[in-house]
């Protein structure tokens, strides 16, 4: 993890403070002699690049992400700021995704060749197509602008755990291809797992067959299910930067966009690093779950 972070954060430092001028953003002020050698000054931009690094690498380790070029505000603010938003849309979406992406799984599995496999296999086909973007625009349209049902745009109210219906079209946007994707990968690790030895001994033993399916198959069929929530999950804490733009959700991954266009180098190399982070923690934190739902992959002396 640690040397992921560093090879990562080498690499955007580079891109963003050796390739380009962060000095470039304030235009014609930055020309005059007197304001380019104070913003150099104030950012350490006169120092060796190496130097640059270190102690850019030194703040972050402190939890410091330095200030904002263009706003003047710490970048902690900044990011700390979109986080809730962020952090509430993820969970939303992976409600969703888990509601409806296991259950039709099951159902495609227990009922395996019927209308209802059928149905589920058709419409995950064609969800899995569907780019995000694309589906956001038609939900945009059909339940916020033609049918008035939902907001199109905008975040609603601040804090942790302040939820209303602006949230509902950005998660399901979010949401419906994961779902798609993890109802097939329940399907066809169900189906697998129901052919196994020890399912077929456990009907035998006289076991009903709601014991066999959630006791025995379903805690064996999981494992490959918790690898793709865990990375999804992971994008989504990250930020997800279409969605959040498309519905002006005011989230990291706006933000990122806002910085970009903005050139404000400190912002992107900010919530770059952290959306990194995210993602690297939580695939650490699925690989030990691993350990624990199945015995036989933990690490022992």
């Amino acid at each position: 993890m640690l040397l992921t972070l560093i090879g990562v954060s080498m690499l955007l430092f580079v891109a963003l403070f050796v390739v380009t001028d962060p000095v470039s953003t304030f235009g014609q002020k930055a020309r005059d002699p007197v304001v380019e050698a104070q913003l150099r000054e104030r950012y350490n931009l006169d120092d060796a690049v190496p130097l640059q690094y270190v102690k850019w690498l030194g703040n972050v380790s402190q939890g410091d992400f330095g200030e904002s070029i263009d706003r003047r505000r710490p970048v902690n603010d900044i990011i700390w700021s979109k986080v809730p938003n962020t952090v509430k849309l993820a969970v939303v979406a992976i409600v969703i995704e888990l509601l409806i992406g296991l259950a039709a799984g099951l159902i495609s599995a227990i009922f395996r060749y019927s209308f209802w496999d059928v149905l589920v296999t058709l419409t995950t086909t064609l969800a899995i197509g569907f780019p995000s973007f694309v589906l956001g625009l038609m939900l945009q349209y059909l339940l916020g602008v033609r049918w008035q049902l939902l907001p199109v745009t905008g975040t609603g109210p601040d804090g942790w755990f302040a939820i209303d219906s602006h949230i509902i079209l950005p998660a399901f946007t979010l949401a419906a291809i994961d779902a798609a994707v993890l109802a097939r990968l329940m399907r066809g690790t169900m189906l697998e797992v129901l052919r196994a030895d020890y399912v077929r001994t456990a009907r035998a033993k006289g076991l009903t067959e709601r014991t066999v399916l959630l006791k025995h198959a379903l805690r064996n069929a999981i494992i490959p299910i918790v690898t793709y929530i865990g990375v999804s999950l992971g994008t989504l804490l990250a930020g997800t930067v279409i969605t959040e733009n498309l519905f002006n959700y005011d989230g990291v991954g706006k933000a990122l966009v806002d910085a970009i266009y903005g050139e404000d180098n400190p912002i992107v190399l900010g919530i770059v690093t952290y959306s990194v982070a995210i993602f690297v923690i939580t695939s650490a934190v699925v690989d030990v779950l691993y350990g624990l739902l199945d015995p036989r992959i933990r690490i022992d002396n």
